[in-house]
């Protein structure tokens, strides 16, 4: 077996301070670990634990005012041994490693993409950066590394764009670019976050076939432990900067030590173990009631020219939402959720189809036909919570101004009523009342969601379409926001459509699942039926793509060795 003796990199005692304004922020306190030839780190901790910012002092990558204030990067580079965290973050040495020995993926590719070059110019360009070789030759090369991460038609696809490609695919061309030049350590920082659980499994499969054949040594940055179960030899527990816990996976997943890892441990065992769904009425009451509903969107062509590509986002949909019922969409990327979800608010008429939504005094509202002063007493009833709580909040509103307008554009309630309200209302999400008068960036990611819920039930809205609510959330706030959901809905009554890629999420909130593929609904069934016992090739596919927090679902050789990393 391998001596894992000498490390390939270590860092020591290694703190980042970010000075701003009169206040410094410890991002990273005295963190000190060992990386080796050929295996899988997991770093995992809550937003702000330090996680990213300890990756990205690795490659002297960390935006200002943040400083390095102490500890070595020791790094077996080829060209011997050097301490990274003494080079200029701007000079030739640093810009040698990067990329082409030390290579970082980044959990939004769009971010690292250039919109504006294609794919091809980008991989060549990076090939060029570090090897003396033709132009031609690097093209080549590029095609090469498209193929080896699957994607289809890679001479093709050099000349396309990263706007051009799915989710799933710009990842697959950032990790292209990652590995042109054959690096000995890949960071990758939560680089299948946003993406559906089976381009997941494609990823994370894809990252270890490329490790095992390169010897690569991998630093993977995660808050999904399912993920860590299947994929990590070692694990590294941050919180709130410093290193909590580390230790072989096997031993921090099935024995931790500190009190932190086990509420960690706890938060994702919860979802794992959803709970007893209340059994619906014997003849529960429609709200909505979907016929037949199709969308299509088509794009390119011209002022006098037919479109060049038609899209079916909705084909042929049928689903009903009952009183009080959780309804839970699922599907991978461009399926069609999201825009099922809008449809029925009428955000997008459809081509064709009916969605009749009953309202409470009995009158049956055809959606895809009403106007706007229709549909703007509609939307009292029917909201929606959007998937990024940053995004969805307006910066220069007090917490105050945004939960109460919706209050103000649909009710004539007074000013000191309407204060009234959302102190109600924050109390409601578990929220202090004085924080009505703060900025939304004065918030966590779970604070503010909360805000967001809060401005969702503000009108007692009857249904709630929830986009990905728990998706940018940390895996420790996912089932108190969960929780807090269904506390609403057992005291308002109010019903969920709750679109997810995050299976165990469905299973723990939801009472029925809709499955979507290309638009279609392929399976629909009680929660337990559809994850537990899935009928449809696609359901199947979906179900097993999850990576449950598990070992024992583990494809991976478990490391067997000592805490010393000696010879195993």
């Amino acid at each position: 077996m391998n001596n894992r003796k000498k490390p390939i990199l270590q860092v020591k005692n290694l703190s980042v301070d970010f000075p701003i304004h009169k206040q410094t922020i410890k991002a990273v306190q005295d963190v000190s670990f060992d990386l080796y030839a050929g295996e899988t780190l997991c770093v995992v901790g809550e937003s702000g634990s330090g996680k990213s910012v300890t990756a990205r002092a690795i490659l002297q990558l960390i935006v200002n005012p943040g400083k390095i204030m102490q500890g070595e990067l020791l790094f077996e580079s080829l060209e011997g041994a050097v301490d990274i965290a003494q080079l200029d973050k701007k000079g030739k040495q640093i810009r040698k490693i990067r990329g082409n020995e030390i290579a970082m993926i980044f959990q939004e590719p769009m971010t690292s993409l250039s919109p504006v070059h294609t794919i091809g110019h980008q991989l060549v360009e990076a090939i060029l950066l570090h090897n003396d070789i033709s132009k031609a030759e690097a093209k080549s090369q590029a095609a090469e590394l498209l193929r080896r991460v699957k994607i289809p038609n890679p001479e093709q696809a050099l000349n396309s764009y990263s706007f051009e490609f799915s989710g799933g695919m710009r990842q697959r061309a950032m990790i292209a670019m990652a590995l042109s030049c054959k690096p000995k350590v890949l960071i990758a920082d939560e680089p299948t976050t946003a993406l559906d659980v089976t381009t997941q499994a494609e990823i994370l499969d894809l990252i270890a076939e490329l490790q095992k054949d390169e010897e690569m040594a991998v630093l993977f940055i995660t808050h999904d432990m399912g993920v860590v179960a299947q994929i990590a030899d070692r694990v590294m527990v941050m919180y709130r900067g410093q290193k909590i816990e580390d230790g072989l996976v096997q031993q921090v997943l099935e024995q931790p030590k500190e009190a932190y890892t086990k509420a960690l441990l706890n938060s994702v065992l919860k979802l794992e173990t959803p709970p007893m769904h209340a059994k619906p009425d014997a003849k529960p009451k429609t709200i909505i009631d979907v016929k037949d509903l199709k969308l299509q969107f088509s794009s390119g062509g011209g002022l006098f020219k037919k479109p060049t590509l038609v899209v079916k986002a909705i084909d042929g949909v049928n689903l009903t939402i009952n009183e009080g019922e959780r309804l839970g969409i699922v599907g991978e990327s461009g399926s069609g959720k999201t825009t099922l979800g809008r449809s029925l608010l009428g955000i997008y008429p459809p081509n064709e189809g009916v969605i009749n939504y009953t309202r409470k005094t009995g009158e049956i509202i055809q959606i895809e036909k009403a106007n706007k002063a229709t549909l703007k007493s509609i939307y009292g009833e029917m909201r929606m919570i959007f998937q990024d709580p940053h995004s969805s909040l307006n910066p220069r509103m007090t917490i105050f101004e945004t939960i109460a307008e919706p209050l103000r554009a649909n009710t004539d309630m007074s000013m000191a009523q309407m204060r009234d309200r959302v102190q109600f209302l924050l109390e409601k999400v578990g929220m202090p009342s004085e924080v009505a008068n703060r900025y939304p960036h004065a918030f966590s990611g779970g604070q503010r969601q909360r805000i967001c819920i809060a401005r969702a039930i503000a009108l007692n809205p009857r249904v709630i379409i929830a986009d990905e609510p728990t998706s940018a959330l940390d895996v420790s706030l996912r089932h108190q926001v969960l929780d807090l959901m269904l506390n609403l809905q057992k005291e308002f009554g109010i019903a969920y459509i709750f679109i997810s890629h995050d299976i165990s999420v469905v299973r723990y909130f939801c009472d029925r699942v809709a499955v979507m593929e290309k638009g279609k609904i392929v399976e629909i069934g009680d929660v337990a039926q559809i994850c537990d016992a899935p009928q449809h090739p696609y359901t199947q596919k979906l179900i097993s793509s999850v990576p449950r927090p598990d070992l024992k679902y583990r494809k991976k050789p478990l490391l067997q060795t000592t805490m010393a990393y000696g010879d195993v």
